[in-house]
């Protein structure tokens, strides 16, 4: 859609919105609307975050964050691989409307959260990895990797030219122009920011301070290392991101010792694998502390909203494995942090389910402006505030589409309730049911089990609904779901 178009769709939708409509004025927003900063990583699993209670680093930096703000702790993306995740954040729409569900180009003429902030007065920027094949759009000042960027001697690309950072680690260096935009931004306009590291993206390079610090500890394990996937789907057995088998010497870095084999070589794998990322992970806390005292600094804490999270969740030996994609929890879970001292309450706890197709209205409900129509996320302002809409959700869909693709992860889609998960791995036609309250960390599959007739049925019901309300009617196979309270069954039609 092309600017014009949406700024005439946009009129017509506010009529008859009074509070929209007001909104738009300048009269109806706040005084000082207040700065946003959006900091986000690169597969940060949130158990990698000892605010979120993480048995295996300490991230100081960002748990300051959660003391003076919120910490939430059912936030999730809708489709969990890189890409697709950073488009849902900028629209404010799934995978399917927003064109990109792999690692397909995105239309940079589309309606982004960054266009409507700068058209609204924000100066904006986007500093770091954007690894959306196109350039960016709607920022006043943009510094790019390009893909997915290196780790050392980065190269990052400008609106008019590129320059290599010879000597220098890609987390010091966003950082660096992070603090230089909040220097040189126009005193006169609040600022959008975001800051996007390439940390801690596989091949998990940490810089010599943090890979000398990390690469004597022993990290635990965790309880699911040895997942021996029985009573789950074939997609999991015939996956291909295995601590045991599928580390390659680029990600350990290092020749195993000789004479290890079996389940000591894999542990050894684990201690490589989690010592690098680790490492990573430290040198983005460290970043985050340097933007927390230069906003002290600048005497611009109070009215700056400081957002971290990561584009998804990871696996850290999880289940046996490294990467994310599935539906599982440590794949989709987001980490999610915000810091407001003017209107946020210090070390609040919030259990309100959060997609990410929410950033982008959550963003604008803050600088006092619309969403665009076409946005399907709901706007987080109200849950911060300790007012949850009464309708709030309390289920969501999920979508994976590569397949087989990297690591021969199945395509899959399915609903999470508060209480229960229902995943349909549908070119296989075989499900997964977990029971979230009794199994949290997924090992029994329900699916099919005598006692789960009326639960599975209720489960399929919710997921036709909420696939249809999110205009997902791409169905790649017939699938049978219960059609109301008379028993019923309807066909959800490939087409």
């Amino acid at each position: 859609m092309t600017t014009r178009r949406w700024m005439a769709a946009a009129a017509v939708a506010a009529v008859g919105l009074g509070t929209i409509a007001a909104a738009q004025t300048p009269a109806a927003r706040p005084p000082q609307r207040p700065n946003i900063l959006f900091i986000m990583t690169d597969d940060h699993a949130a158990h990698a975050i000892s605010a979120y209670g993480s048995t295996i680093n300490k991230t100081p930096n960002l748990d300051r964050i959660a003391k003076e703000g919120a910490l939430f702790t059912s936030v999730f993306a809708t489709n969990s691989i890189c890409t697709p995740s950073r488009a849902t954040i900028l629209t404010g729409q799934y995978s399917h409307l927003n064109g990109v569900t792999m690692f397909n180009r995105f239309d940079s003429a589309r309606m982004t959260v960054a266009r409507l902030l700068q058209q609204g007065g924000y100066y904006t920027g986007m500093i770091g990895k954007w690894h959306l094949g196109s350039d960016p759009q709607g920022f006043d000042r943009w510094e790019i990797f390009p893909g997915q960027g290196a780790y050392n001697d980065p190269i990052m690309y400008t609106a008019t030219g590129e320059k290599q950072y010879t000597g220098r680690y890609a987390t010091d260096v966003i950082t660096d122009l992070a603090l230089d935009f909040i220097d040189q931004r126009p005193t006169d306009k609040p600022f959008f920011l975001m800051m996007h590291h390439k940390a801690p993206h596989r091949p998990w390079t940490p810089n010599h301070e943090h890979g000398a610090e990390f690469s004597g500890r022993r990290i635990p394990e965790p309880a699911t290392l040895w997942d021996d996937y029985e009573s789950r789907t074939d997609a999991l057995h015939e996956n291909k991101q295995r601590i045991a088998n599928d580390l390659t010497p680029a990600d350990l870095k290092q020749e195993p010792p000789a004479g290890l084999t079996g389940d000591a070589l894999t542990r050894w794998k684990y201690q490589r694998y989690m010592q690098d990322y680790l490492a990573t992970v430290q040198s983005v806390d460290d970043s985050v502390g340097k933007v927390l005292a230069k906003l002290d600094a600048a005497g611009l804490a109070r009215n700056t909203i400081v957002v971290y999270t990561s584009d998804q969740g990871f696996f850290l030996g999880d289940h046996g494995l490294f990467d994310k994609r599935f539906m599982y929890e440590e794949s989709i879970r987001m980490p999610f942090l915000v810091r407001w001292p003017a209107a946020i309450a210090p070390g609040r706890r919030i259990d309100a389910m959060g997609l990410n197709v929410d950033f982008a209205p959550t963003f604008l409900d803050l600088a006092g402006l619309p969403p665009s129509a076409d946005m399907q996320g709901r706007s987080l302002v109200p849950v911060l505030k300790g007012k949850t809409p009464a309708d709030w959700r309390t289920s969501m869909y999920y979508r994976y589409y590569h397949d087989p693709g990297d690591h021969n992860t199945r395509a899959h889609y399915g609903v999470r309730t508060k209480t229960h998960k229902l995943i349909y791995f549908w070119k296989k036609d075989q499900w997964e049911l977990y029971d979230l309250g009794k199994d949290p960390r997924e090992l029994h599959n329900l699916y099919g089990k005598p006692g789960m007739e009326a639960l599975t049925a209720t489960l399929k019901t919710e997921l036709a609904r909420l696939k249809k309300a999110a205009r997902d009617d791409d169905q790649l196979a017939d699938v049978q779901i219960p059609n109301g309270v008379d028993g019923t069954v309807e066909k959800l039609r490939g087409k």
